[in-house]
């Protein structure tokens, strides 16, 4: 590949600099300077201050420093300025107990904006501390130690993802290395030990929530990588090798990265971590190529079109890609899609692959049978299951990962059956909830233990745990001579009455902030509908079934 295709990382993160400076106040008279949340000090659409925003000060701070091409920012000197304010602010907002807050006040979040926040001040301020005088110093240094304390506290919302662990884990050695203090190493150490709870050493995947999300592993390679540049661990070296390997599986011949068929559907990748390890594993060098020309494709969601909250983690991210950027070798390996004839079952995250000469074809079982089929250029079949409503309003799916679907592998096919879930996060504030949840937290926010215990019980509402409903499915996938052969079934019972029913293209159901950016493979995609008649008998007759035939060439 070009080499010159690596310019392709900081241009896109260089880009989005006044994008990020928009976003700040940058008024050294105002009472928010150096906030970056702009709904905040100038919309006035939020009542607080986000401080994951505040982590678009490690963007700040590394185009001041580094000369990239084209960088107009290089060794400004208000750049500089308002970095130092920003980081001051972030001091600011600071809870007496080390904490920050994301979604809504007094939320005291662990990683989301307590641990990403702290790598990111930690780094900006190493940056920048040259220029850094001794009283604004002392604050950053102050809130940076009570942010370390607060996340070596761990875990207290049940955070059942590993790339948070992960982070726990960055932010903690990133202070290590701040204070050289013995009992943060400690922390640091035991932060690891969690994360190794959230690893599956058979396969080499880590679990986000209930199973495999390809996005956010690539995330944990890139924030266990950032460790292994000065703490050259054995374990991290393993984990982020069998990470890669399994990351290769949903490189697309298409160009575009896992979604749908991942646990949490995102379609992001970190790319530092492919870097970092690319002298180690050549196969990680083929997905950072592979991943690099689509960004210049302005596929895997370029930084243009993601939201401002989480805008402000792709820019350090692909700045210090470039500037990590690792020699490519004249020839590297293959990537699963190029193989000629693969046929891989990941049994623990319940994942098929299949390619040969024609086609590269992956379903995740564990999802109720979410299927994506390529030929060597382009998607050309993608069903994500079904969705529906009931006439009682309930909206449910089989696109849910639950542990009692009976899954049957064998060598040319695989049957899932199970019973359909209502979707929890169909739920939106109006103005009665939303002066309810604030009055909560006015109560309860004081206190942490209660804080926390709050953010675990939002977390299951929207995102986590089993709603069954008695209505069973069951999806049968098989390969053929010249075709795959799809066949599903429903039953429903006499209380059950649908007012439609969907099935095939891409939707998502789970809540997950960081999902759902535009594609543009889904203007190709194709949605099928139960119509009058087939919904009609599918209430009467509690019963439907079809057949889905397509073509294949072996």
């Amino acid at each position: 590949m070009n080499t010159n295709l690596r310019q392709e990382y900081s241009r896109r993160a260089i880009s989005q600099i006044p994008r990020i400076l928009g976003n700040m106040d940058r008024s050294d008279f105002s009472t928010t300077y150096g906030s970056m949340h702009r709904d905040y000090w100038l919309d006035k659409t939020s009542d607080f201050s986000d401080a994951v925003r505040q982590f678009g000060v490690h963007g700040l701070a590394l185009v001041y420093k580094n000369k990239f091409k084209n960088n107009d920012f290089y060794k400004n000197e208000k750049i500089l300025e308002w970095s130092i304010s920003a980081m001051e602010f972030w001091a600011s907002i600071q809870h007496n107990d080390g904490s920050f807050d994301e979604f809504y006040p007094y939320e005291r979040g662990w990683i989301g904006p307590t641990g990403f926040t702290t790598f990111s001040i930690i780094e900006s301020y190493k940056i920048l501390q040259d220029h850094i005088t001794v009283k604004q110093s002392k604050k950053i240094i102050d809130a940076i130690y009570k942010s370390t304390k607060f996340i070596s506290n761990g875990d207290k919302e049940e955070d059942h993802l590993a790339n948070h662990h992960a982070m726990a884990c960055l932010s903690l050695w990133k202070s290590y290395t701040l204070f050289n203090e013995k009992k943060i190493k400690e922390a640091y150490e035991i932060a690891f030990k969690n994360f190794k709870k959230y690893h599956n050493f058979n396969e080499g995947w880590s679990i986000e929530y209930d199973g495999i999300d390809p996005g956010y592993l690539s995330a944990t390679v890139s924030f266990l990588g950032k460790i292994f540049k000065d703490n050259k661990n054995e374990e991290i070296f393993e984990i982020c090798r069998q990470s890669i390997d399994i990351c290769s599986y949903f490189v697309f011949p298409n160009g575009f990265y896992a979604g749908s068929v991942g646990s949490r559907n995102t379609q992001h990748f970190y790319p530092h971590g492919f870097e970092i390890f690319g002298k180690y594993f050549p196969l990680s060098l083929s997905i950072a190529d592979k991943m690099l020309y689509a960004l210049k494709c302005s596929k895997v969601v370029p930084p243009e079109i993601i939201s401002d909250r989480y805008l402000v983690y792709r820019v350090p991210e692909y700045l210090e890609s470039f500037l990590d950027y690792t020699k490519r070798p004249k020839k590297l390996p293959f990537l699963p899609y190029e193989k000629s004839n693969l046929n891989v079952y990941i049994n623990d995250a319940k994942i098929w692959i299949k390619s040969n000469k024609k086609f590269y074809f992956i379903v995740n079982a564990s999802k109720g049978g979410v299927i994506k089929l390529f030929n060597k250029n382009k998607l050309i079949f993608s069903d994500s299951g079904f969705v529906g409503k009931t006439k009682t309003g309930e909206l449910v799916t089989t696109q849910w990962i639950d542990k009692n679907y009976i899954i049957k592998k064998k060598s040319s096919s695989i049957t899932i059956k199970g019973k359909f879930n209502k979707v929890p996060s169909n739920k939106f504030f109006n103005l009665f909830k939303n002066l309810l949840f604030r009055s909560t937290l006015l109560l309860i926010g004081w206190n942490p233990r209660l804080s926390h215990t709050l953010k675990g019980l939002i977390r299951k509402i929207l995102m986590l745990g089993n709603r069954r409903l008695n209505i069973n499915f069951s999806r049968q996938i098989i390969f053929e001579d010249s075709k795959i052969r799809i066949v599903d079934k429903i039953l429903t019972n006499n209380k059950t009455k649908f007012k439609f029913l969907n099935y095939g293209d891409d939707f998502f159901v789970r809540y997950v902030p960081q999902s759902r950016y535009f594609q543009s493979q889904e203007l190709y995609g194709r949605k099928k509908s139960l119509n009058e008649e087939e919904l009609k008998k599918l209430n009467q007759e509690m019963a439907w079934s079809n057949e889905t035939h397509i073509e294949i060439l072996e």
